[in-house]
């Protein structure tokens, strides 16, 4: 019995969708064979930093208390700085998400007057509430605002990348964060690639080398082998359970950077005169590390089935976004269905292809931090972890839904076949015979 045959009998999949993504497949070939040569490195990258550090099991143990030395802890986050290719890093069970660790490191770097430009347009949902209302409606909930720090925003250019024209524009004599989100987030447009981010570091840093460049890494970590801390971004964060958490990070986050800049940031996670020097890991060093030591494959699986997905969704007249064959810098793949039941019907199908949770049924709902209901498909081992096969999706005009993840290659392909066959069987999309 054969992989169709198999899927026919124990799934009921429809023979012409597994046909459709067999064909894919055949033409990605080459494509995919690139990808794994990128992820060859990055596994030896990671490997080194291992090696360099001198990790030992001694490092998987943890402490009680104030978590004073601990050799873990440490371990950790030297081996992050070694892989970001930074000074320092920040890698903690406590920061409780990709926001808290992007929140925490502008709070930290940010004081009274100073002035914030985010110059890749509007950022993520969950971002703008840290950001808080101009006009100050939204009451005193800490927010970036409520401190008096100045916030513009640079949109992309016609072409949907930076605009250093209007970037160099806006930056003034009180600018003293240059903020870049590198993910498509829930915008229409590509993750902005790396040689859009060098050009960005670059332009600003001709400016003013004392304004600092900091980035929004998540879902960019390990799509190539050059990480944007190499050519001169400052400060960068991201999530444990997204890329570089590997699936096996239960939860946290990550800064990495300037060492001056990771300490001040350092107060703001903690406080004042504690900083990184306490800190419990909570027995989680060793997933955090093995989780990392995998993450480049992982990554690899997510990537690849982010680019079998637009590939068979654009074959079938649906706008994609990034093009099927565009370079990639993230792992995110949008398509744009136009309507929320089909919207809808793909985030369920994406469940239902889950190892947990397969028979429950999402429906929108209204999450925390978002302006608009949101569906989410996330059958995951770890709850909210986005390098798992999921897909999720604002309930808003023009009814875009997001995919990602996939610990294996094959579960990834396993969604976009669900996803395909369900749509079809409802009468959404139309095969070939």
């Amino acid at each position: 019995m054969d992989y169709k045959e198999y899927l026919e009998k124990n799934f009921n999949i429809d023979e012409k969708v597994i046909d459709l993504v067999q064909d894919a497949e055949r033409q990605l070939s080459e494509r995919f064979a690139e990808i794994d040569d990128i992820t060859a490195i990055c596994q030896m990258k990671v490997l080194k930093a291992f090696q360099d550090n001198h990790i030992n099991a001694t490092h998987f143990d943890w402490s009680t208390g104030y978590g004073y030395d601990d050799a873990g802890r440490e371990a950790v986050e030297r081996v992050y700085a070694s892989v970001f290719c930074t000074e320092a890093a920040l890698v903690r069970p406590n920061i409780v998400n990709g926001t808290h660790a992007i929140a925490a490191s502008l709070l930290g770097m940010l004081r009274p007057g100073d002035e914030l430009i985010e110059v890749t347009g509007t950022p993520y949902d969950t971002l703008q509430t840290v950001i808080g209302r101009d006009d100050g409606k939204d009451g005193f909930k800490g927010t970036i605002r409520d401190y008096g720090i100045v916030y513009k925003e640079v949109a992309l250019g016609s072409d949907m990348d930076v605009d250093p024209d209007a970037i160099r524009s806006a930056v003034s004599e009180n600018t003293k964060v240059v903020a870049l989100q590198r993910s498509t987030g829930y915008d229409w447009r590509p993750a902005i690639s790396l040689e859009s981010l060098k050009k960005v570091t670059e332009l600003v840093h001709s400016i003013d080398k004392g304004i600092i460049v900091m980035l929004d890494n998540c879902y960019g970590e390990f799509v190539d082998i050059i990480e944007p801390s190499e050519f001169g971004v400052d400060v960068m964060a991201g999530s444990l359970i997204k890329n570089p958490g590997g699936g096996l990070a239960l939860s946290g986050g990550y800064i990495v950077g300037r060492a001056d800049l990771t300490e001040q940031i350092s107060y703001r996670l903690t406080c004042p005169g504690i900083g990184a020097e306490c800190g419990l890991t909570y027995g989680q060093n060793r997933n955090v590390l093995q989780g990392l030591f995998i993450a480049p494959r992982v990554v690899n699986s997510a990537l690849k089935g982010a680019i079998l997905a637009g590939t068979v969704y654009e074959s079938l007249g649906f706008e994609v976004m990034p093009a099927a064959d565009a370079k990639r810098s993230d792992i995110i793949q949008a398509i744009k269905f136009g309507s929320p039941e089909r919207t809808v019907e793909f985030c369920k199908a994406i469940q239902s292809a889950a190892p947990i949770d397969s028979y429950v049924s999402p429906e929108p709902w209204d999450m925390p931090g978002y302006d608009d209901r949101v569906v989410m498909a996330a059958g995951a081992f770890v709850q909210g972890s986005s390098i798992e096969l999921s897909a999720d999706s604002p309930i808003r005009e023009p009814y875009i839904a997001y995919f990602q993840g996939g610990l294996t290659y094959e579960h990834s392909r396993y969604g976009i076949i669900n996803s395909l066959d369900a749509l079809y069987k409802r009468g959404m999309i139309a095969l070939k015979s």
